[in-house]
């Protein structure tokens, strides 16, 4: 990646303009106006310019739209200059599309109001969030290994599956923390959590980068993106974070979108820590999304999305910083994130809702199984070789261990699940032949249970289980 190549100055364009050309240029004012996407200078300069002028001028009447709309937040760069954004209509529109994607006009979608079902969708949102976003910080794992540390609660391995782990436990404690004020302490236990056992400087953990430790965003090849600002600056900044992130600063309304995504950035540019800033900047933005009373915000991974094209992530910032300190650039490609992130939740939502219908035409008539027993049987029927453990559904399902053995040692004495002994756990299997059962229970006049041809006789006790 590159870094963009800096706008011409538009105050400097203005002089060299005659009052004739000017006039020109703001007849064409409202069309270019309209239509502007809010394109950076590194990209309009690659694309024609409107027939008969230059791309300078064209920039020109663009700047002069956007400058008049700006607002200045407390966020200052390293040469004191305030950081301003707009609000075109691209992102008034992006912002009526995430409140209604939201839930906020038409109400939470029904699998998650449902107590019943909702733990399980946030237990799967936390583990999706927690490893695309260490996988953005580098981390090197996939998905299923994932998932299958988290559901199964071993020990982290290595670097990758511990950032994973941490990541997925400090977005556990943002659910805790979303009543509190955001204080200097609160974000150095996030970034504490964020970045524990897998720092070059185990004691960096928690506290401000030092001078001598020259803090840099480069890549492999030694281009620095992002120098920051001073270290003895910190202790002010993080404050005067913590004021814009409380509301007490500005004195204007601010979207809370707006306020959150802005609050990703603030983290981010002020780069106040030795490595995690990313993580800890992510953790914020999801922070302030939920302390703003966005429910849906615990079921929404915005790091799935930006795993997709990190390059742009990147460009978001760059495009920011080399021009005016002009905010909209990474507002836009975050509101654009947002409403992805949304979308997909509302299509797997849907998904999920195809596929339990679809188990519970096969599950009808089997009224006595709870509904965590039917979610793993209709899991079952689509993964036929999955191994389930008693801690894994514990997770999965947020209910207790009790709960938990008690649900799949049912499921084997009706003959649902076989199981084995590993050591001093037990490992539970869907026959080869789990369809057959469910279409011959569902179909019988016997209730579960009663019938001796539905159950098995497990060997040993119940008392002994687990």
């Amino acid at each position: 990646m590159k870094i963009p190549q800096k706008p011409p100055r538009w105050l400097s364009l203005d002089e060299k303009l005659t009052d004739a050309r000017r006039d020109v240029l703001f007849r064409r004012q409202t069309e270019w106006i309209t239509a502007d996407r809010y394109l950076h200078w590194n990209e309009i300069r690659r694309r024609p310019a409107p027939e008969g002028f230059s791309h300078e001028e064209y920039w020109y009447v663009l700047k002069l739209s956007r400058s008049g709309g700006y607002r200045p937040i407390g966020l200052n760069d390293k040469r004191g200059t305030r950081f301003q954004f707009g609000q075109p209509n691209k992102l008034t529109e992006l912002l009526h599309q995430i409140d209604r994607g939201l839930g906020l006009a038409i109400g939470l979608p029904e699998a998650i109001a449902q107590p019943a079902t909702r733990d399980r969708y946030v237990v799967n949102t936390l583990m999706e969030e927690a490893i695309a976003s260490s996988q953005l910080e580098g981390a090197a794992t996939t998905r299923p290994i994932a998932k299958e540390m988290l559901r199964s609660g071993r020990p982290p391995r290595d670097k990758s599956e511990r950032m994973i782990l941490n990541n997925y436990l400090t977005m556990q404690r943002i659910r805790d923390l979303r009543s509190e004020r955001l204080t200097p302490e609160i974000v150095f236990e996030l970034h504490r959590r964020v970045t524990d056992g897998t720092l070059e400087k185990p004691d960096a953990a928690g506290r401000f980068r030092q001078a001598d430790e020259n803090i840099r965003v480069e890549d492999m090849e030694g281009t620095v993106f992002h120098e920051p600002p001073p270290a003895e600056e910190l202790p002010g900044r993080l404050e005067a974070m913590c004021r814009f992130a409380n509301g007490d600063e500005p004195q204007y309304f601010v979207h809370p979108v707006l306020r959150a995504i802005m609050l990703h950035f603030w983290l981010a540019y002020d780069h106040p820590f030795f490595d995690g800033n990313g993580r800890t900047a992510r953790a914020l933005f999801y922070w302030s999304m939920q302390r703003q009373d966005y429910q849906l915000f615990e079921f929404i991974s915005i790091s799935e999305i930006l795993l997709r094209a990190p390059v742009r992530y990147a460009e978001a910032f760059l495009h920011t910083e080399t021009d005016d300190n002009d905010l909209t650039y990474f507002i836009l490609h975050q509101a654009e994130v947002i409403r992805e992130a949304v979308k997909t939740l509302r299509d797997y939502l849907a998904r999920k809702k195809t596929e339990l219908q679809a188990a519970s035409d096969c599950l009808r008539g089997m009224q006595d199984l709870n509904h965590r027993q039917q979610v793993l049987l209709a899991h079952a029927l689509r993964e036929r070789h999955t191994r389930y453990l008693i801690g894994a559904h514990q997770r999965s399902h947020n209910v207790t261990h009790q709960t938990a053995r008690d649900d799949l040692f049912d499921l084997a004495e009706r003959g649902l699940l076989s199981f084995a002994r590993a050591g001093r756990a037990y490992v539970f299997r869907a026959p080869g032949d789990l369809e057959d059962k469910l279409a011959k229970m569902a179909g019988s006049v016997a209730p579960m249970g009663n019938a001796a041809s539905q159950t098995m006789k497990l060997p040993f006790k119940k008392e002994e289980m687990g």
